[in-house]
């Protein structure tokens, strides 16, 4: 992977996103102004119950540990499945990660909260469960994908199965992997707003909040910053891809 002046002046796009994030953060608590003319009717138009950097901060580690978890679990079983030994569990592993993206998340957090109570803990597993698809589907493409004639060389130089997993389907694979990884971590940025319903301190806060309220300008502060995430993360994301 080489990385050039013209490929790191290329981040300039993600830096702009996050520069753009940051300066929201720091000017939304004072745009009464700007906000009293969206909400004219509400008594406050700028939610203040948590610290919106504490709130994006909160939302970020949810979705990575989440996201850390799904990547862990989604590739280690897409590389079992396709292993000579673990090919009759493949059907099964595309049907469970197909069931966890069509369940819905809410679902999700309605039957956990029974196990786990509220909070973090079950946002967490929901975010795992939905992001889990796109992972395994890409791990399965780019292994899969890889020419049989370069998985025989391989052998044929004598390499262990341990050797041509890490040494060349992995690094084959990469970046059809890291495109999943990709489409998991961005839907999952807009998803883990849901876990504000059972207590997770995230971006859905204000969201909740202005819903409940009836506060289009609560509602437009949560969705702008998790909408600036989102960009900030993708477009990261996309560039990474492009030095691969």
């Amino acid at each position: 992977m080489r990385i050039g002046v013209s490929s790191l002046w290329a981040w300039w796009v993600p830096l702009a996103w996050l520069v753009a994030l940051l300066a929201m953060i720091q000017i939304m608590p004072d745009g009464e102004d700007i906000f009293r003319q969206i909400a004219p009717d509400n008594r406050s138009v700028i939610y203040r119950r948590d610290d919106f950097l504490t709130l994006v901060a909160n939302h970020m580690a949810i979705v990575g540990v989440a996201s850390l978890v799904a990547i862990t679990a989604g590739v280690g079983a897409a590389v079992v499945v396709t292993r000579s030994w673990g090919r009759d569990f493949l059907p099964l592993v595309a049907q469970l990660a197909s069931m966890g993206q069509t369940f819905p998340p809410v679902a999700v957090l309605a039957l956990s909260v029974p196990m786990l109570g509220f909070g973090t803990e079950p946002t967490i597993m929901a975010l795992v469960l939905y992001g889990l698809l796109p992972i395994v589907r890409n791990t399965l493409v780019g292994l899969q994908g890889i020419d049989a004639d370069v998985l025989e060389a391989a052998r044929g130089m004598g390499m262990s199965a341990i050797q041509i997993l890490w040494q060349v389907e992995l690094p084959l694979a990469f970046k059809v992997i890291v495109a999943g990884i990709r489409t998991s971590v961005t839907i999952n940025i807009a998803t883990a707003a849901i876990g504000s319903t059972i207590g997770a301190k995230t971006l859905g806060d204000p969201i909740i909040a202005g819903i409940i309220n009836g506060n289009t300008a609560y509602i437009l502060q949560g969705a702008i910053l998790i909408a600036l995430l989102a960009l900030c993360v993708d477009s990261s994301f996309e560039r990474f891809s492009r030095l691969l």
